[in-house]
């Protein structure tokens, strides 16, 4: 037996509850690898998950958890062996596949990575799938030139998990940073982080005109609608916006001006289905480019009986950084 977050859903499609529980290994579904989980951590995708916000959860009932790290119990997988430290970030785990907010996890051993030597599960954890993919999002910037002299650089979100990361990152790479939060008692954080600026997101969350003051060599928005249209049109020539999330929404209100007038590049960026040569990259530069000094600022951490009342408050926008759970503490 082991304890986990179980998602489940009444027979009238009406009865949606996250709960913690105590699940049999039986119940665990297929997979080469079984990982002893020890950290886990707190996404808006979780967040949704656990209170139903969202149509994340594919079926039931469901662990969820986006992220996990852990060791090695068993495997049946040539790549892994029992012992081997392991990180998992996305690949639909938490939301069709049993996911990290449990004490044990079975996967395909595909959709794992061996833990960075220089990170603990808990740190590993800290980073998530939110500083994954902000570096996602810096090496895009980067293989589309983009580099500190070309000018300042916007991290929409900026006090939340892909934000905390993206100003670290960038700040320490020497780029520019400009913070865009709605929580002006972050401020101080976000200066601590290596923010050179820090604006309101009000003025960027309400409709404006389609071509704007160039500003922006690049961006990393996580919030899309009005904020990432906004964006757009106040990028400067030739420079690349990086799309991760859509906080403000899934609309984007814009117009092809920066596109065809500026040749600003928008670049997706998907981290749940990232290839694997893509992740291993990532995780190397997170070793190489992130302080883990940093990370203790950006991280709370929290228990698994915390996780189900925690989502409510990141939904809500009262969670700084990331929130890592470990799931062995109650």
């Amino acid at each position: 037996m082991f304890t986990g977050v179980l998602v489940e859903n009444g027979n009238d499609n009406n009865d949606y509850r996250a709960t913690l529980r105590e699940l049999d290994e039986q119940q665990l579904p297929d997979g080469d690898v079984t990982v002893r989980v020890s950290h886990s951590g707190m996404n808006y995708k979780d967040a949704l998950a656990i209170t139903g916000s969202g149509k994340i959860v594919r079926s039931f009932p469901m662990v969820p958890g986006i992220d996990l790290a852990g060791e090695v119990e068993q495997s049946d997988n040539p790549g892994y062996q029992v012992g081997d430290k392991v990180v998992l970030n996305g690949w639909g785990v938490g939301e069709k596949h049993w996911g990290g907010l449990a004490q044990k996890a079975r996967v395909n051993g595909d959709w794992l990575v061996p833990l960075p030597d220089n990170f603990t599960p808990a740190q590993a954890m800290s980073i998530g799938t939110a500083g994954y993919t902000a570096m996602l999002c810096v090496l895009a910037l980067e293989r589309h030139g983009v580099t500190p002299e070309q000018g300042e650089i916007a991290v929409t979100g900026a006090s939340g998990g892909v934000g905390s990361v993206a100003v670290t990152l960038l700040a320490k790479l020497g780029y520019t940073v400009v913070a865009i939060t709605g929580r002006p008692e972050e401020n101080r954080y976000l200066e601590d982080l290596g923010a050179s600026e820090i604006l309101d997101r009000a003025e960027f969350s309400e409709a404006g005109k389609p071509l704007q003051k160039a500003r922006w060599a690049g961006a990393v928005d996580v919030a899309g609608s009005h904020t990432l249209a906004n964006v757009l049109a106040g990028t400067r020539y030739r420079g690349v916006v990086t799309a991760c999330g859509l906080a403000a929404g899934m609309d984007l209100p814009a117009s092809v001006a920066p596109f065809i007038l500026r040749g600003v590049t928008l670049a997706g960026i998907d981290s749940v289905m990232c290839p694997r040569e893509d992740r291993l990259e990532a995780w190397r530069r997170l070793g190489e480019d992130l302080d883990p000094a940093k990370l203790d600022m950006i991280t709370a951490e929290i228990g698994l009986d915390e996780a189900v009342p925690t989502a409510q408050k990141l939904l809500d926008g009262n969670v700084r950084g990331r929130v890592v759970v470990d799931v062995n503490r109650f």
